[in-house]
């Protein structure tokens, strides 16, 4: 039997059982709502800000975890995040525009399923987030998700004025253009955003007409246009666009779709306008090309009279411009004359921007290019584009002098003509009545110089080279040798190059236009 003593003991250790196994098991606290901070960058004030802004928040949980956050600007749509702060960029704002940004902290004591629906005090925030693993939109068993607890019914809020600056745009100092061209040209912009320069939404441009804007990615800050056919009979012609100036890389819109550019017009003067938009939709004014520096105003572009361009590349007062027109009007092949069916390109007096992308694009708007220069052809010019043209299925002439100093080793002349690297012969003058022939290449006429010319220079040729022209000799006058070849041609015949000024070449009436008409007809297998 238990004696009093024990019976006592038991009791009490019974009593402070119950005891506490009611406490353990009893009514709990009920779970406390997170509350929330908010506050801008602490270098900043709550004053005017620009449309780019950085807030901060923070949550306080008495009884658990902050899960994270739910914030607002406008009090009905609801997004949740795990982080402290974000940059926000706000679109469509105006001038002037008094936001109320809301958060609100959550804590992380949720019923441990997931919730395809959450509504607190009031408030429709949408499905938990979760991490969609499939991708298909929908939460799956297995996939994570943030199981929202309490949210804090009373956001921390802010007023924010925000003034939206419009971006900016004005001309990149390369974009200046001649006030005639072909339809190919080049311009360039420096645009800016007060409110970042990552807020430029789109660059648009217009040709001629403003009310019909085409609208570019806001990255872009030069291009190239170009009609880009050789078919010039539209009488409403679009322009491919040309990113940087990289036919590889075609301006698109939104959807992946290629862009083109209306309103050009042919033989007629032609305004290119440019003007920057933000993401709020805020513009800045329109600039012309009709503003731009050391330009004139709008730029003429003609329409090419047929498959053949004359690239006139003397940097002195031209002495044979005429000498080559009259020399084209009257080459002919099967009774069709060239007269009034090629062009001449002035790349001294009419430079365009963008130098070797402009004018790369512009010869591609032609079948051949016969190119004339004197003692200071444009080396890099030609070495840039002269295979990229051919690559076209283009076709060229070249008659080119040479500068005392030029050196067969330079990158510049292995890249436009097939000469060996050894060296090159080379003569201070050359007098008149010199004979240029070769008798192993019966169809090209022999030529007689008519006049003198400085620095004469001759070459010696790849294996895969043609020669076609040496200087003979001859007894009209005396003379001094100068070895190598002065005519040659590559193996592909689509490349002609001759280092003697062709207009003191004619001493032989109508030589001259024979040589054309054999290069351009029957080396070059082209028609009028």
């Amino acid at each position: 039997m238990l004696n009093k003593f024990t019976l006592s003991l038991l009791l009490l250790v019974l009593t402070a059982f119950y005891a506490c196994k009611e406490t353990a098991s009893g009514p709990t606290s009920p779970n406390k709502a997170p509350t929330t901070k908010v506050f801008l960058n602490p270098d900043s004030t709550v004053s005017q800000q620009q449309s780019r802004i950085q807030l901060y928040w923070s949550g306080d949980d008495p009884d658990g975890i902050i899960a994270g956050f739910y914030f607002s600007w406008d009090s009905t749509n609801w997004t949740f995040t795990a982080k402290n702060d974000s940059l926000f960029s706000l679109r469509d704002i105006g001038s002037l525009k008094v936001f109320d940004f809301l958060v609100s902290a959550v804590d992380n004591q949720g019923n441990g399923v997931y919730d395809t629906d959450v509504y607190q005090n009031g408030i429709h925030y949408g499905p938990e987030p979760f991490t969609d693993l499939n991708g298909n939109g929908k939460w799956d068993a297995g996939e994570s998700f943030i199981d929202i607890g309490l949210i804090d019914p009373h956001p921390a809020s802010v007023k924010l004025p925000i003034k939206n600056s419009a971006p900016t745009v004005a001309w990149s100092s390369y974009s200046t253009h001649p006030d005639t061209s072909f339809p190919a040209m080049s311009f360039g912009w420096a645009a800016a955003d007060i409110d970042g320069e990552s807020t430029i939404q789109s660059i648009n441009i217009a040709l001629n007409d403003t009310t019909k804007p085409t609208a570019l990615n806001g990255a872009i800050r030069w291009i190239t246009i170009t009609v880009n056919t050789k078919d010039f009979s539209n009488p409403n012609p679009l322009m491919d666009i040309y990113v940087s100036g990289d036919p590889n890389n075609r301006a698109i819109n939104g959807t992946g779709n290629i862009i083109q550019l209306p309103g050009l017009r042919y033989d007629a003067n032609n305004i290119f306008y440019v003007q920057t938009e933000d993401i709020s939709g805020a513009k800045s004014p329109w600039i012309s090309s009709a503003t731009q520096p050391a330009s004139k105003e709008g730029w003429y572009v003609k329409k090419p009279k047929g498959k053949f361009l004359i690239v006139d590349d003397y940097k002195i007062a031209d002495k044979a411009s005429d000498f080559y027109i009259t020399m084209m009007d009257s080459v002919q092949k099967n009774g069709t004359s060239l007269k009034g069916r090629f062009d001449v390109y002035d790349i001294t007096n009419q430079k365009p921007p963008y130098l070797n992308n402009t004018f790369l694009e512009t010869i591609k708007l032609f079948d051949c290019v016969i190119w004339y220069s004197d003692n200071d052809p444009s080396l890099d010019l030609a070495s840039a584009t002269a295979q990229k043209f051919l690559d076209a299925k283009g076709k060229i002439f070249f008659a080119l002098q040479f500068p005392q100093n030029v050196d067969p080793l330079l990158p510049q002349l292995q890249g436009i003509i097939p000469i060996t690297t050894d060296k090159s012969e080379y003569q201070a003058t050359m007098l008149a009545g010199r004979t240029l022939s070769d008798s192993t290449h019966t169809a090209y006429p022999t030529l007689l110089t008519t006049g003198g010319y400085i620095r004469a220079r001759a070459f010696y040729l790849l294996a895969s080279a043609l020669p076609v022209y040496f200087f003979s000799d001859n007894a009209k006058f005396p003379r001094s040798p100068l070895p190598g070849w002065v005519g040659f041609e590559n193996s592909d015949k689509t490349k002609f190059c001759i280092t003697v000024p062709l207009h003191v070449c004619n001493g032989i009436p109508g030589s001259v236009a024979k040589l054309f008409n054999q290069v351009l007809f029957t080396d070059f297998n082209l028609t009028p």
